[in-house]
Formats: structure tokens, C-alpha cells, sequence
């Protein structure tokens, strides 16, 4: 059993719309994260992660997710996963809560104008 306090967790500030802390459970199968965003993520273009699955649940607010070319709208309560490899961006007003596996590295992270 593991536990990380609010007080351990590490802030990201990924873009000015987009905001994180990360848990750090030191968990190479997992990790998990609340994000805000109020606006677009990234600011243009698209990101992916290239070696694990993103599962994201929408904790409040409403907005939308980009994959690839296909539009997906969600709100409160939905969850979304996004596969590997999958270019994707948010946008919209939203807290969501994040869990990655394997856990999620910033080398994994890749930007797509």
C-alpha cells in the first residue's frame, strides 16, 4: 500500500491553460494526476504518448478530445481512454483525474505541430 498527501504531489504548469500535479508513487506500472485546463492543450498541434495508455476521468466541466481527426465531446462523470501512440489535444473547461500505464515519463511525451 502506498499513499502520496496533496503536500507531496509536484506541480506542472504544461501550458498557460493547463495545469498538473502529479502523485509520484515511484510505481514504474502506474502513475495518476489531476489536471485543470480552461482552454486548449497543447496550444496548437498535438501530443501523444508514446509508450503508455492514458485514462482520463472528467471530474467537472465539459470539453472536447481531439484523436487524430475525430472529435470526441465529453462532460462530468464520463471517462475517456486514450490508446499509445494515439496524436490527440483537449480542449474545453475541465478538471480531470489521469492514470497512466506504465507510468508516464516526460520522455514518452512527444509534440506534433
Amino acid at each position: 500500500m502506498r499513499i502520496v498527501s496533496k503536500n507531496q504531489a509536484i506541480a506542472h504548469h504544461n501550458s498557460p491553460d493547463c495545469a498538473v500535479l502529479e502523485y509520484p508513487f515511484g510505481d514504474p506500472d502506474i502513475n495518476g494526476a489531476v489536471s485543470r485546463l480552461n482552454g486548449r492543450y497543447p496550444a496548437q498541434g498535438f501530443v501523444t504518448n508514446t509508450s503508455c495508455k492514458e485514462m482520463a476521468y472528467v471530474i467537472e466541466g465539459s470539453g472536447k478530445l481531439v484523436v487524430e481527426s475525430t472529435e470526441y465531446c465529453f462532460s462530468k462523470g464520463d471517462m475517456l481512454l486514450i490508446a499509445a501512440g494515439e496524436k490527440y489535444y483537449w480542449e474545453g473547461h475541465m478538471t480531470l483525474f489521469l492514470a497512466c500505464t506504465p507510468a508516464w515519463y516526460p520522455e514518452q511525451h512527444k509534440n506534433y505541430p
